[in-house]
């Protein structure tokens, strides 16, 4: 459990890391909607590129935020989720096109339901958690559609990854300005 709020004081100090995530998917977003005609081949690097990027921050997220000492394993599950996927996509690229959508809705998947349940501890130290958990909800949501339709075009599924990117790096900012904005009350508060 949560020690006296040391995992959420840990938390409000890595607001920056939560933004920097969601800057990372919003730039993914950026990419797909400017760029539709781009192969899914090509898309699927810049993917890997972000998952791993992704990956490598949420374990450093992990092991700097504790939890009565010890790294949040659902961070640290986000994160070797984030570097495998991503690593596998950047070294087989010539993988088929279903292949890479059953990778990219797996790891959608998979990272939504752990931060699901990382908002579900949350739920009573912040009162933003569902940002959290609505982000989480959003990638198993995106992940099933995808492995439910992969009959789908090249350009819809990167309109589609587009906007779930758009979308999750809003909410990840969004949690990541509010723990920023705890931050600066209690400093107030202290002030």
């Amino acid at each position: 459990m949560l020690a006296n709020g040391r995992f959420l004081d840990h938390m409000k100090r890595q607001w920056k890391l939560l933004v920097l995530r969601g800057v990372l998917a919003i730039g993914l977003a950026v990419v797909a909607f400017t760029r539709p005609g781009v192969t899914l081949l090509v898309l699927a690097t810049l993917w890997g590129f972000y998952a791993l990027a992704d990956g490598i921050v949420a374990l450093i997220t992990a092991f700097q935020v504790r939890d009565e000492g010890r790294p949040v394993w659902p961070l640290i599950l986000i994160g070797v989720l984030g570097v495998a996927v991503g690593g596998f996509t950047l070294v087989r690229p010539g993988v088929t096109a279903l292949a890479i959508l059953i990778w990219i809705a797996a790891w959608a998947i998979g990272v939504g339901v752990l931060q699901v349940v990382l908002a579900f501890r949350l739920r009573r130290e912040i009162s933003g958690e569902w940002l959290l958990a609505l982000s989480g909800v959003l990638s198993v949501i995106f992940g099933v559609v995808t492995i439910g339709n992969p009959q789908w075009g090249a350009t819809v599924v990167v309109y589609t990854i587009g906007v779930y990117a758009f979308l999750f790096g809003l909410l990840l900012i969004a949690l990541g300005l509010r723990l920023r904005g705890l931050n600066k009350r209690v400093a107030e508060r202290f002030a």
